[in-house]
């Protein structure tokens, strides 16, 4: 009976240690696992070209340089765009007189000789009027020829008709120019003002300027190449934003919410992660690209996610394979 006891304590301790285990592995079953995508590191690129063409005078960054906002990278030869800026600037100068002229109208001097035309022409006319109305009082008589009375009257037909223009000549001095005629030279100066703000775009784009931080990563041309309005002469790997390009299933797609913070890890840097948060989430699903290590089906379709890396610095390179880890199986922040 006494050696009984203590095997029965056994047995029953063993029972309830069976008990808690078997609850602890049921609890731990239930929980849902923390989250984990694989991707790589997507860093921009932009492809750096002159908006005109022409020789290339200089180039002052090279190949791992890196580049500050603002920064001048490269020099076309000027010249020929110097000169026509200078045409550009002369044609504004002679479109600008002669819409000052057309304005201002004619001058006294002008008026004063057209009205001295007219009188001039008056006087013809009252001339050739007096001789014509004599020759009819003489053809009435028969003293003059048919062909007499004729040239007088044509006299004074001519007469008239140039006192005429006279009078319009005068007019038209006193009155200006026509509506018609400066609309014309107004859009005349415009045109040459256009023509002067292009010359100048063109010699200021005869300087390549960085437009944003970040490493260049390609120099393709050298000083003295002949280049197209364009072609990529230099290649500038972006400094910022930095993202991950990551991919999701559908079964996982709920966690993977914009605004959610993540972690994400190199093979280089394993206890140290970086901080991201999900800025996209993509509408349509694809198969997923050969170029991310799954455990899953390379096959399965998944939607493509970017993470942007809050915390990013130097570290992070062009397509490096990542892993992005949520904080756990249900945690996520919407924005």
């Amino acid at each position: 009976m006494k050696n009984k006891k203590p095997i029965a304590v056994v047995l029953v301790l063993i029972a309830l240690l069976a008990a808690g285990t078997g609850g602890w592995m049921w609890y731990q079953s239930g929980r849902e696992k923390p989250l984990t995508l694989y991707g790589n590191v997507d860093i921009r690129t932009v492809n750096l070209s002159f908006r005109v063409g022409g020789r290339l005078a200089a180039l002052e960054v090279d190949e791992g340089d890196a580049i500050k906002a603002g920064e001048t990278l490269g020099i076309l030869d000027k010249g020929p765009y110097q000169n026509a800026l200078q045409q550009a600037e002369a044609n504004v100068a002679a479109a600008q007189a002669k819409f000052d002229l057309v304005i201002a109208g004619y001058r006294d001097e002008e008026i004063a000789q057209a009205a001295a035309q007219v009188n001039q022409a008056q006087a013809a006319y009252d001339y050739a009027q007096n001789f014509y109305q004599r020759q009819q009082g003489l053809w009435a008589r028969r003293v003059i020829s048919a062909n007499d009375l004729e040239n007088a009257r044509s006299s004074s037909n001519q007469a008239k008709a140039t006192l005429k223009a006279a009078r319009d000549k005068l007019s038209q001095y006193r009155t200006g120019n026509r509506p018609q005629e400066i609309a014309q030279a107004q859009a005349s100066l415009q045109q040459a003002k256009a023509q002067l703000a292009q010359a100048q775009l063109d010699l200021q784009d005869t300087t390549l300027i960085a437009p944003s931080d970040g490493t260049l990563l390609t120099r393709a041309v050298e000083p003295g190449s002949m280049l197209n309005a364009g072609s990529t002469a230099l290649t500038l790997s972006l400094t910022r934003p930095v993202w991950v390009r990551a991919y999701v299933n559908e079964v996982s797609l709920n966690k993977a919410r914009p605004g959610t913070e993540v972690q994400i890890y190199t093979d280089g840097r394993p206890d140290k992660p970086w901080r991201g948060k999900i800025g996209f989430v993509s509408p349509t699903a694809e198969f997923t690209p050969k170029t991310v290590e799954t455990p899953d089906l390379r096959t399965d379709l998944v939607y493509r996610l970017r993470i942007i890396v809050t915390d990013a610095d130097d570290s992070l390179r062009q397509g490096m394979p990542v892993t992005v880890k949520f904080n756990d199986g249900t945690q996520h922040e919407q924005q």
